[in-house]
Formats: structure tokens, C-alpha cells, sequence
């Protein structure tokens, strides 16, 4: 045989009989069929299904406790999956404090699919009740909120929605299952952004929804994966994959820090105030405490005693503190959320969001110091 074809033919797999620790990372975009032109697994072409993602797709679901799971290439497809799972003239009520993307999609794209919405204080549940309308079929939830860490009674969302026959969503991305389970609460669908805390190093994007029963909703949700294509790699899977293994040691660290972050900051003349759930002085604080467990999270927000121009000179003085977008990393993140969002936010601009990482706490609070100083 020539080059050319040895290149080739003697560089197949050959792996069945390793038994490695690590999983393997199955790369493959097609699989072989046999003679009869069947395939000897489920296994086909990789937009439809992989070794690495059925792995990472049974895992989360595990952990939601929820009966399947489905995987995407950002959390911004996933959460775009649920609205496409919806109908022309469907009507959504979602946080009046909602992920600013999450707005822009219903409003930028799913308008010219006449998806209506309805803007609400979700910790108001009167206000909640009033906003349903006949064609409401979802209920979008943010809990804690972003990025005013505003936390919402789960339970009563759920029965106000059951009773009308309405369907609820939760993004989980800022506790993660180790700290909130919602479909032991009741809801139907959960989001996360895996970008964030199941990753954990910053180094891969991913998205996943969990639901709780595997229906004739999930069946329509899988449809929206297989057709649309927004998949993730199965590389990604696998970091993924990786990053869940000590996902429980990392986020009870970080938000055993970020309590104690926020403690320090509660009490320093230069902080008008601190938006965290674990703060006893918090509005939400015995929702919070009944709803969690094994901590409040890892993220927190601050309201800077001054204007925009303090908050962002005090952002540049810290030095442990990175200033960038995202969350849920090792590495402490700082984030001016209003320069983010634009001129339609609705964000105060003197609010600092802070993702708190797994350096040592005294550093940190240190680092805080000599900033505000």
C-alpha cells in the first residue's frame, strides 16, 4: 500500500481493550455501519449522539434529579431551546430583574415569533398571580437573580403556576445542584449554563436543560437539539465531564468565602450595600435558608458609595479580583455590570457583581482593604 493509504487506514482506533481511569474522548463525527447497513449501537453521526455527551447528559440529569437531560453548546442555547418549545401567540412571564441576553432574545427574536412577555416581581406572588394571562404557558425563574441576588420562593411559584395548568423553568447556574435541587421543589425544567461552575476553569462553554419528567416536553426539546445542531463538542463534554468531578469541593469552598466576603463588605463604611442571600439582614434571607443547603452561593453583588466612576476605580484597584465577564471559575471575577448591559439596562450603576474563586479568603478580604482604601 502507498503513503497516502497507510496514513490513513493505520491510524484507526484501536483502543477496546484499554481500561484508563480518565474517560476517553471519542472525536469521531460518523460511525461504522455494518454489511447490512445497520449500525451496531445507537451511535451515528455525532450532532446526533456521542459517548462523551450521553456520559455528561446522564450525569447532570443524576445530579438535577431529573429523568433526562439535554445538552447544548451554550446556556444561551439551551434557554433558547425552551422558548422555541413554545408557540406563536405563548405568552411567558419571566423576573423583572431577568439576564439581560435572556431579554434581548425574547425581544430581539422571539417577537417576530409573536412570543409575548410579561415582565414581574417574582418575589411578589400576588403580582405573580395577576400576570397570568389565558395563553400563559411558562413561568421563567431566576433565583438567586442576576445580578441583584434576588431569590424566589420556588414552592409558591410552582403552586400558583400548577394551578394554572402552566409549566415552570428555573436557571440554576449560580448554585448548581450541590446547593438547590428545583425539581424536588416541583419545577419542570432547569437551565445551566455549564460554562460556569460545572466547567470551573474557564476554559470551555456549554449549556444543558434537566427535565424532570421525560414526556412528551422532553421529546420536543430533544427534536430542538438534534435539528437546530447547537450541540456541544465532545470535547467539551469531556472538560465538562472533568470539571463536575469536584464540582461539590469547589462550590461549598467559594461560597463559604463569598459569606465571609460579604460579612466584611456588609460592614465597611465605602459599601452602601451588599446583595447576598446568606446575609441574615437579607429580604430573602429565610427563603434562602429553607430553599438551599450547603451554603448560598458564590456570587454577590455591591452597591459602591458613590457613582459609576468610583465603582470602576475601585474594581481597577483590587489585584486578585479579575476584571471580566462570567462567573463560577477558580479565579475571582469582578464585573461593572452596567457597562456590560448598555443603555436599556436597568442595573444601578454604581453595582459591582463579584465572582469569588478559591484563593484564600484573608487574601481576598485583604485585597478588598486596600482597594477601598
Amino acid at each position: 500500500m502507498k503513503p497516502e493509504t497507510l496514513a490513513i487506514h493505520h491510524t484507526k482506533d484501536s483502543t477496546e481493550e484499554i481500561k484508563a481511569v480518565s474517560s476517553s474522548i471519542h472525536l469521531s463525527t460518523t460511525y461504522l455501519r455494518n454489511e447490512d447497513g445497520r449500525f451496531t449501537n445507537d451511535y451515528r453521526y455525532s450532532r446526533l449522539d456521542n459517548p462523551n455527551r450521553r456520559q455528561l447528559e446522564k450525569s447532570l440529569a443524576i445530579l438535577e434529579k431529573g429523568e433526562v437531560a439535554y445538552t447544548f453548546s451554550s446556556g444561551m442555547g439551551a434557554i433558547n431551546a425552551v422558548f422555541q418549545s413554545l408557540k406563536s401567540g405563548d405568552h411567558i412571564l419571566i423576573p423583572d430583574d431577568v439576564f439581560f441576553n435572556v431579554h434581548m432574545l425574547l425581544n430581539d427574536v422571539f417577537n417576530r415569533w409573536n412570543l409575548r412577555l410579561t415582565k414581574v416581581d417574582m418575589s411578589d406572588l400576588e403580582d405573580v398571580s395577576k400576570a397570568i394571562q389565558s395563553n400563559t404557558k411558562l413561568i421563567w425563574i431566576e433565583t438567586p437573580s442576576n445580578p441583584l441576588l434576588k431569590v424566589i420562593n420556588i414552592e409558591a411559584i410552582v403552586k400558583i403556576a400548577k394551578s394554572n395548568n402552566i409549566r415552570v423553568g428555573v436557571d440554576n447556574t449560580w448554585l448548581t445542584p450541590v446547593l438547590l435541587n428545583p425539581i424536588e421543589l416541583g419545577v419542570d425544567i432547569v437551565m445551566h449554563s455549564t460554562t460556569k461552575y460545572f466547567g470551573g476553569h474557564s476554559d470551555v462553554m456549554g449549556g444543558c436543560l434537566v427535565l424532570k419528567k421525560n414526556n412528551e416536553l422532553s421529546e420536543k426539546i430533544k427534536q430542538i437539539q438534534l435539528l437546530s445542531g447547537a450541540v456541544p463538542s465532545p470535547f467539551d463534554c469531556w472538560l465538562i465531564i472533568r470539571g463536575i468531578k469536584t464540582l461539590p469541593l469547589r462550590i461549598k469552598e467559594q461560597s463559604k468565602s463569598a459569606e465571609k466576603l460579604a460579612n466584611y463588605l456588609e460592614s465597611h463604611p465605602k459599601i452602601k450595600k451588599v446583595n447576598y442571600p446568606g446575609l441574615k439582614n437579607n429580604a430573602q434571607y429565610e427563603i434562602s435558608k429553607k430553599q438551599m443547603k450547603n451554603g448560598y452561593g458564590a456570587m454577590l453583588s455591591v452597591l459602591i458609595s458613590g457613582n459609576k466612576n468610583t465603582a470602576i476605580s475601585i474594581s481597577n484597584n483590587l489585584k486578585l479580583f479579575t476584571t471580566a465577564t462570567s462567573l463560577g471559575g477558580v479565579e475571582s471575577l469582578i464585573e461593572h455590570r452596567e457597562s456590560v448591559e448598555g443603555p436599556h439596562t436597568t442595573t444601578p450603576d454604581n453595582l459591582l457583581r463579584i465572582s469569588v474563586g478559591l484563593e484564600h479568603i484573608d487574601d481576598l478580604i485583604a485585597d478588598w482593604e486596600q482597594a477601598l482604601e
